[in-house]
């Protein structure tokens, strides 16, 4: 029954907050209504089971003592799964992290599945899952967190003019925003960076396109990439392949 009223009460919780609350908070009400829902699981089952010994006669003074002394005990041999749970509640509390979310952390990147006081649960593009503990996350890389940047590299080769070739990813990017099917995942024009570098066989080129859902932004940037190919080779702008010119050198045969 008490888990019942728990179970019901956090979800008012969860449907108040998702109608005050715009979708981007939704992942994580959702997060949060997992956990709350987790420890109250947790909670009422430790209260029944004091409640089932005290209707038995068992006095349940002798037990807490002894598991206060066994819980010192057991805290000195348990303090990373402590510092798991501690740095979950922050991670959860600073809104770091939420389902659904690409993030890097502790050296592994993925799609989260689930997050709990513990430790995240990753999927990466391989499809393989990666538990990692709470307290070996030091820093959180979100990727996916209000909107993201698809950023767009090419090289052309050192004949060809620049702002020619700047001006056809204007273009392309223009027809992106112009198609249905694309016009809602660019949030803005297209922002040209200009020449990033001056490589061994090309001169590189950098642009960036502001992506929402941010999610979006490796599907933008493969779709923009097809196109720029597309639009270079009618205009007979060069992709150069990377080459390596070899100088032999004649030496006198009498030295």
């Amino acid at each position: 029954m008490l888990q019942a009223l728990a179970a019901r009460l956090i979800r008012l919780f969860r449907t108040y907050m998702s109608r005050r609350t715009g979708g981007d908070e939704v992942g994580r009400i959702e997060t949060l209504a997992r956990v709350f829902r987790n420890a109250a699981a947790i909670v009422i089952v430790l209260v029944a089971g004091m409640l089932v010994l005290g209707e038995l006669g068992i006095s349940v003074a002798p037990i807490l003592a002894t598991a206060g002394v066994a819980g010192i005990a057991i805290g000195f041999g348990a303090q990373s799964l402590i510092k798991d749970y501690f740095n979950g509640f922050f991670l959860l509390l600073d809104d770091q992290v939420r389902q659904g979310d690409v993030v890097e952390v502790a050296g592994k990147s993925g799609l989260v599945e689930e997050v709990t006081l513990r430790y995240v649960r990753l999927r990466d593009f391989e499809g393989h899952v990666h538990f990692i503990p709470n307290g070996e996350i030091k820093v959180v890389t979100n990727r996916t967190r209000g909107f993201a940047q698809a950023v767009i590299e090419v090289g052309v080769a050192y004949r060809v003019d620049p702002d020619a070739a700047l001006a056809v990813m204007s273009e392309v990017a223009g027809a992106m925003r112009a198609d249905p099917a694309w016009s809602t995942r660019i949030a803005s024009d297209i922002e040209i960076i200009g020449v990033e570098r001056l490589a061994d066989s090309a001169v590189i080129l950098r642009a960036r396109l502001r992506v929402v859902p941010p999610i979006e932004q490796w599907n933008v940037r493969r779709e923009f990439l097809k196109r720029l190919k597309k639009a270079y080779d009618e205009r007979g702008i060069e992709i150069p392949l990377p080459y390596l010119n070899v100088v032999l050198e004649k030496r006198d045969s009498t030295s």
